[in-house]
């Protein structure tokens, strides 16, 4: 499959005018700087729906990443052989105006404005890559790709940073939705420290905000902690039996 660029209409210009507008307003506080300086590096902006092979193209100088269009949400194992391959599973079609808050499955705003900017950083990616690998090898096993899937959810999805004291938002599912940008950040919900074993042992809600958002120190931080989730998956799995 391709992106059909040609194929964009005015309503879906608009739409994603509308959604990178107003995310921003909250992001340029409450975002990571990490991704306000990947937002930067990739070249989004509000008036021009981003085409996939400029932004490989940009991908490729930086961290070696290409974008792989699919047209909805895709199995688990065919999700991470892709990332393993540093191609990067996005959907092109957009939302209508009448869908801005809320959809069932992700769009393109989710996969490529959350999702994509950040494939620029080398620390983030590696990982990405990692999860991938280790999702790989469990890919026959229900139980350990449950697990992982709350590792993925808890970071790459729904994850928060603290930078120089502050909270801020790198999770792809909060980058793309307005209102939980604000609730993410808010004083309703948890703001645990990221622990590998109480990340593996919480379940979430797809349909709601989450109760709690762990919060992680750096990428590299994150990136270093693949041996401990590899551990701790096999000690639960070993618990499951």
């Amino acid at each position: 499959m391709k992106q059909q660029y040609h194929n964009y209409t005015a309503e879906d210009l608009l739409v994603w005018k509308t959604l990178f507008d107003r995310q921003m307003i909250n992001l340029r506080t409450g975002a990571s700087r990490a991704f306000l300086d990947a937002l930067e590096t990739i070249g989004f902006r509000n008036d021009k729906i981003p085409h996939f092979q400029e932004t490989a193209d940009i991908l490729g100088a930086h961290t070696g990443w290409v974008l792989e269009v699919v047209p909805s949400i895709i199995p688990q194992k065919d999700f991470f052989e892709l990332l393993a391959q540093k191609k990067f599973p996005a959907t092109t079609w957009l939302r209508k105006m009448k869908q801005l808050d809320y959809l069932e499955e992700p769009d393109m705003f989710h996969d490529v404005f959350g999702h994509v900017p950040l494939l620029s950083n080398q620390a983030y990616t590696n990982f990405f890559i990692g999860m991938a690998n280790l999702a790989l090898k469990h890919a026959d096993n229900p139980k350990a790709i449950e697990l992982l899937g709350r590792m993925y959810w808890f970071t790459i999805e729904f994850g928060l940073i603290r930078e120089a004291g502050q909270l801020k938002v790198y999770g792809a599912g909060i980058l793309s939705s307005s209102g939980e940008t604000l609730f993410s950040l808010g004083d309703k919900p948890a703001h645990p420290d990221f622990d590998v074993r109480k990340v593996m042992q919480s379940t979430f809600r797809t349909d709601v905000f989450q109760e709690k958002y762990f919060v992680i120190e750096s990428f590299e931080a994150l990136y270093e902690s693949l041996p401990e989730i590899e551990l701790v998956l096999e000690e639960e799995l070993s618990l499951a039996l």
